[in-house]
Order: C-alpha cells, then structure tokens, then sequence
C-alpha cells in the first residue's frame, strides 16, 4: 500500500484570453504540467515568486477550479474530472485554509455557523447538540473562547479570523489540508502565533498539509518537504534540509540569497535575479527560466529540462546536471 495521500500528473490549468479584433483564443498557462505526490503526515512547502502558480495549483487540488488536464488522484480516486455530484461526498477529505482571513468568512454568518456548516453538510454529527459541542471543542484547539461562538467575523482581528478559518478546516476531519499562503496577510508578530498552532496541530492530529507561500523562511519553519515553482513548473523538490542546505537549480539560489540573514556581521556574495517573471501568456521556449539565468547554455533556450534525480528525495529540473547522470 502507498503512503501517498495525493498523485498530482501533468496537471495543468490554463484560462482562455481572447485577444485581438478577431477573437483568437490565447491561454494563460497557470499550471503547466506539474507532477508531485504527497505523502501521509506531511507537511509539503510549495515556494515561489508571484505567478509561480502556487496559489492556483492549491485551488485545483481542492477542484475550487477547472483543471484543464492531468491526473489528482486523492486516496486512490481519480477526482480531476469528477462531476460535483460524484465528488461532494469526497469533499469532506480535503479542506483549505484561505489567504485572506477577511474575505473567506461569511460575514452574516456567526461563527458557530461558520463552523458548523461543513459539518451540517456531510451529515457527520446525528444531533444539534453534537455539532455545537464540537464547534466549541475546535474554537478551544485553536485558542478561542466558548462565547466567540455567537459572534460575527467582524468582530475579530486578522489573526482571530484566521484561526476561525483553521477551526472550520479541521471541523470535517480531512486528510489533506492546503494552507494558501495562511499568514501572509498578518501582521508579523501574529504570523508566529498562527504557525505555531499550526505545527502544534500538524503534531497532535498527525495532519498532511500542503503549504503555500513565498516567504522561504516560514516554508523552512514548517515543512518536511519542498517544493519550487515557476511559471507553472515545478524546478526544484527535495526535503527540507537538502533543498536549504544544497539548493541545485540557479532560481532556488537566487531565492535563498535574496532572503535577508538576521546578523549584521554576515558578509556574502548574493546571485541577484535579473529581469521580470516572463508572461504566462506566452512563456519562454526550452526552460522557462533561461531569460533570467547567469548560466544559460544554448540546450536551455530550446529544449525542456527533463527530470534529474540528485539523491533519493532530491530532484532539479535543470540541464546543467543532465551530463553527470
């Protein structure tokens, strides 16, 4: 048996444009090919630049979007295009926590209901009683109050809103959770309150969590395994301390060098990215990444990096390793 929880292959996810007079159909290339499992207990970090499309990879996973083709496959069921009617049921076993605790509460609703909803919907709970002990139990795990219950979403902060957000996640007992970019939009003194209920979480429900952001440091603090994009590839995959400790492909460096280091004493020669994320509209032939990197050879504007595996769990997209395999 495997200890996958999830099977992503060549998932890609593209939204038409039409451009011009005559009405051509272009298509923006959010998610182009992607293909990465995730393992029973978890955590697995998805990095990367604005458009990378991390957020939007998380969002099809959880098939809040169309996915125009490839294979999810989620405790062994092909979900990618399955129907609303056949995936309801499986809903319950994949939830997401959102980036913006403001926007993804219900603000006519109150909390209880808020909670209480996904519960209602799967019919987990026989009685009414059931549900409004078990509300109050998860407002008590994410360090909430009993009384926060009858109250309405505006009536916290940005960090309290969150935790509703992680309360509700929770409230269907999921397999896997996504967690798009979960304390981008906090202040940084609460950031560390919420990561820290989040891997105290993570340990005490033995929780598999996809987590996205593009702060390299919060990824390291939480996350087992990394994951690199960009413009809707995956470059880099490894565990947390290969992809830190040995970063292979020239964009995962530029990353891990542009992130600052806490000691005024640290002097070090940085990799500085150059140029603009090119337009998923209409990306680069060969590897993506080729208009931005200082070691670019003639095979990288005309043929895609083919997969190559460093160690066991360390893998780079990238023609400069191609020779020594």
């Amino acid at each position: 048996m495997s200890d996958d929880i999830l099977k992503i292959r060549d998932l890609k996810v593209y939204y038409p444009v039409r451009k011009g007079m005559m009405g051509k159909v272009q298509y923006v290339k959010a998610v182009d090919g992607v293909t990465l499992n995730v393992h029973k207990g978890e955590v697995l970090g998805i990095v990367g630049e604005s458009g990378c499309g991390k957020s939007t990879l998380g969002k099809a996973v959880c098939k809040l979007i169309p996915v125009t083709d490839g294979e999810i496959e989620l405790n062994g069921l092909e979900i990618a295009k399955m129907n609303e009617k056949d995936l309801r049921p499986h809903r319950k076993e994949i939830q997401m926590i959102f980036q913006d605790p403001y926007a993804s509460l219900n603000p006519r609703m109150t909390v209880h209901d808020i909670i209480a909803e996904p519960m209602e919907i799967h019919n987990m709970y026989s009685s009414k009683e059931e549900v409004d002990t078990k509300v109050v139990e998860l407002l008590n795990e994410v360090g909430l109050d009993d009384y926060h219950a009858q109250r309405y979403p505006h009536e916290f902060s940005g960090g309290q809103r969150q935790r509703i957000g992680i309360a509700r996640a929770l409230a269907t007992e999921p397999d896997l959770i996504i967690a798009d970019e979960p304390v981008s939009a906090l202040d940084v003194s609460i950031q560390s309150q919420v990561l820290n209920l989040l891997s105290k979480l993570l340990k005490e429900r033995n929780l598999t969590m996809i987590f996205i952001a593009h702060d390299l440091s919060v990824v390291e603090h939480i996350s087992n395994r990394v994951v690199v994009m960009y413009l809707g590839n995956v470059v880099e995959e490894g565990t947390r301390e290969e992809l830190y400790g040995q970063p292979m492909h020239p964009y995962t460096q530029a990353l891990l060098d542009a992130h600052p280091i806490p000691d005024p004493t640290v002097r070090k020669e940085r990799v500085l990215l150059e140029g603009t994320i090119p337009s998923a509209l209409n990306p680069p032939s060969g590897c993506k990444f080729h208009t931005r990197c200082k070691k670019c050879m003639a095979i990288c504007k005309e043929k895609e990096p083919e997969k190559i595996q460093i160690t066991e769990n360390h893998s780079v997209y990238c023609h400069l390793y191609a020779e020594k395999q």
